[in-house]
């Protein structure tokens, strides 16, 4: 099979001639965009992981002007809406288009993308979010769906002009100390439950990235009821933060594709181990799970390690 083959077996729970594998870390923002393109091809050749996940470095947070101090949960009533021709929304494309030009004829893409919360909260900060939630949570609630509007035209262009397959779409800020179930339920869950409903209309690979990595900050889990029901087509967890493994994900999310397995966080396995021991652990995950619906990866993005130590799990993934 070929690594296209093998993502669209995983999405359809189908079996394939090996379980797929991908796993990503952050690049640097900064970089330009000649530079950053490049950084995702030799990421990708590196490890010879099965999908080509692209990254939204660079371009996290929404660049709206009532999200810029001096800070005022008012000024959110009259946040304006953003453009595609906005170099925001165009970098995003251009970035998309000259990967897949590059490795399109590889591997499916999917690029990653936030919540509307989320993307207020990249830009603002925690604390700020929080505050605002707190003192006029209809006014965010208000931004969150002008940022929908513009998210979704920008999604639906990624892979209209820029030809990404799908997207992992990244829930957050569901931490049991964070919202009451109610709370997020009535505040957060619209503007996400409108953005993953219009996605069943563009693309059939959606991916929810329920996102662990706040909630292991905190020293907590997620609240998964807040997500069980989204709509999507796989879903991507935390599992060392969730505490589910690969089946109980799965019965969890109503039977859903499962993308997972490896904790991500600093010391883990995968950074320290030796590569008997990752391909162990490889061997115990494919055991687990179970060939079919299920692709190996991190419960989020990695951190700094030699790209070798991903190719160890590529390799067992092809000999089980």
């Amino acid at each position: 099979m070929t690594k296209k083959e093998r993502i669209l077996a995983a999405f359809a729970d189908a079996p394939a001639d090996h379980v797929p594998v991908c796993f990503w870390w952050h690049f640097d923002p900064s970089l330009p965009h000649d530079e950053m393109v490049e950084a995702h091809v030799k990421f990708f050749h590196d490890t010879d992981e099965d999908l080509m996940k692209i990254s939204s470095d660079g371009y996290f947070g929404w660049p709206a002007e009532a999200l810029k101090p001096p800070y005022d949960v008012k000024k959110l009533y009259d946040i304006e809406h953003i453009p595609l021709s906005h170099p925001y929304m165009r970098g995003q494309i251009e970035r998309v288009k000259a990967i897949v030009a590059r490795v399109g004829s590889e591997a499916m893409t999917v690029y990653t993308t936030f919540n509307p919360l989320s993307l207020i909260r990249l830009q603002v900060g925690w604390d700020q979010m929080m505050a605002w939630m707190r003192e006029d949570h209809a006014a965010v609630m208000h931004a969150c769906d002008v940022i929908a509007e513009d998210h979704m035209a920008l999604m639906e262009a990624l892979v209209k002009e820029g030809g990404a397959d799908g997207f992992f779409y990244s829930v957050q800020n569901a931490e049991l100390t964070r919202f009451t179930e109610q709370e997020y339920r009535d505040w957060v869950t619209p503007a996400e439950l409108r953005e993953l409903t219009f996605l069943q209309t563009v693309t059939p690979y959606v991916v929810l990235h329920c996102c662990g990595w706040d909630a292991d900050e905190a020293g907590t889990t997620d609240r998964l009821e807040n997500w069980q029901n989204y709509p999507a087509n796989m879903v991507s967890w935390a599992r060392y933060v969730d505490l589910k493994d690969t089946p109980q994900i799965r019965e969890f999310f109503h039977g859903l594709p499962a993308w997972g397995g490896f904790d991500n966080r600093k010391g883990c396995l995968l950074q320290t181990g030796t590569k008997e021991e990752i391909q162990a652990e490889t061997r115990r995950l494919i055991e687990e799970a179970g060939k079919h619906g299920f692709i190996l990866g991190p419960d989020c993005s990695l951190p700094p390690m030699d790209p070798e130590r991903i190719r160890w799990v590529v390799e067992a993934s092809r000999a089980v």
